[in-house]
């Protein structure tokens, strides 16, 4: 993707304009079609149906825009690779196997298709990035058609901006009318691949209406949503200010728990800034909400929580570490449980709580650490969580810094 939009012409926008009209809505189609085969009467559920429609619309609406009429000059154009220096431009790099390939894979009850979006039907050969010889101009058109769609795919993930929270509600309306506690395992694997398409949608959208939108230009490390000199310090910084901010508002507290943080000054690696912050905000609230509720909230001093940063070849591990009296060994595994609360105390979610991309209260509802999981293993990295009960828990990001991995979707 970087390689793709470091220098974004009608033509390249163009293409990449045409690859998302095909791909976006297979992996829609999917998901509403999963959505539809939900079992237990789950696909019943009025948020479910709303989200299902959302997805069919949007579907609509890409499939529905009108594509230029271009002449066989400008076709064959588009398909020529770009020539620098009068060689044709080196071919972009192939992306490594991402390690949590399998686990995304196509649902357990719909045996015919793929459920993930990425269908094996289709030739291996289709990709994002092309280049394309850029040496005249384009015509009119092309630009028109690239910017009718950066607009439709605006109002498109405005759309679905609430998607985590109405499904959430779907859940929840399922246990109470089921009195269930909690969820089983296909719904919970449901989950987890819904969710983890629906970051690679979004990663596909926003990266695209960042690279039509020029504005966007002026931070020469930025190609699109993608920053190549993500500075980690930085960002941890601004998510342990934010979720020491989140902790004193929800528990009326003066001073919330310290925390320190340990990390190289200028460690830069490329990454997508918003995925990197949601998942140190996510951990970090979860540390200081159990160090706030082990220890009380009428202490002054509370134990400081600490965050290490280190820098390998392959990846760059943050470790948060909190002494919020620990998890029992029991339970870990429900910690990475969608929706895992009482039927009875679990509040109603508002789906316009927040319509940026997803910050829970704090006192939350169980979603947290299983989608910020996703969102490292989308680049293939991992989170893993070490309990100490009567202690404290250590939590491990894995980032994986090669940059080259692919989507887990296939």
């Amino acid at each position: 993707m970087v390689q793709f939009g470091e220098r974004p012409s009608t033509g390249t926008l163009f293409r990449a304009s045409q690859f998302l009209s095909e791909e976006l809505p297979i992996r829609l189609a999917h998901r509403v079609q999963e959505l539809g085969d939900l079992p237990d009467g789950l696909n019943e559920m009025t948020s479910i149906k709303k989200v299902q429609d959302w997805y069919a619309q949007s579907f609509e609406e890409i499939t529905s825009l009108p594509r230029p009429q271009l002449s066989k000059e400008v076709r064959d154009r588009l398909m020529r690779p770009a020539k620098t220096d009068g060689k044709q431009s080196r071919i972009l790099t192939e992306a490594t196997q991402n390690p949590n390939k399998a686990q995304y894979s196509s649902s357990p009850w719909q045996q015919n298709g793929n459920g993930n979006g990425n269908g094996d039907t289709r030739k291996a050969a289709r990709r994002y990035f092309a280049t394309v010889d850029d040496t005249t101009e384009w015509p009119p058109e092309l630009h028109e058609y690239n910017k009718r769609l950066a607009q439709t795919l605006h109002q498109i993930k405005r759309r679905h901006d609430s998607v985590v929270t109405t499904v959430a509600q779907g859940i929840l309306e399922y246990k109470r009318k089921r009195q269930r506690m909690q969820i089983d395992n296909n719904m919970q694997s449901f989950l987890d691949r819904f969710y983890m398409s629906r970051i690679g949608i979004r990663m596909l959208i926003g990266q695209h209406i960042a690279l039509t939108d020029q504005s966007h230009n002026k931070d020469p490390a930025y190609v699109g949503i993608i920053c190549t000199k993500t500075n980690v310090r930085d960002l941890a910084q601004e998510a342990i200010e934010n979720a020491r901010f989140v902790c004193e508002d929800h528990y009326g507290l003066f001073d919330a728990p310290k925390v320190q943080l340990v990390c190289p000054p200028n460690l830069h690696f490329m990454y997508v800034p918003g995925h990197l912050s949601h998942m140190l905000f996510e951990t970090l609230k979860n540390s200081l909400r159990a160090v706030v509720e082990t220890h009380g909230q009428d202490r002054d001093e509370f134990p400081v929580t600490k965050v290490v940063v280190a820098e390998g070849k392959e990846d760059i591990t943050i470790k948060v570490s909190d002494e919020g009296g620990g998890i029992p060994r029991s339970a870990i595994p429900l910690v990475w449980t969608y929706m895992y609360t009482t039927v009875d105390t679990t509040p109603n979610l508002d789906p316009d709580f927040d319509k940026s991309d997803f910050k829970a209260p704090m006192a939350g509802f169980g979603y947290g650490l299983p989608i910020s999981r996703l969102y490292a293993r989308y680049f293939g990295g991992d989170l893993k969580l070490i309990s100490m009960e009567g202690y404290g828990t250590d939590v491990y990001l894995h980032l994986n810094r090669l940059s080259s991995s692919s989507e887990p979707l296939q």
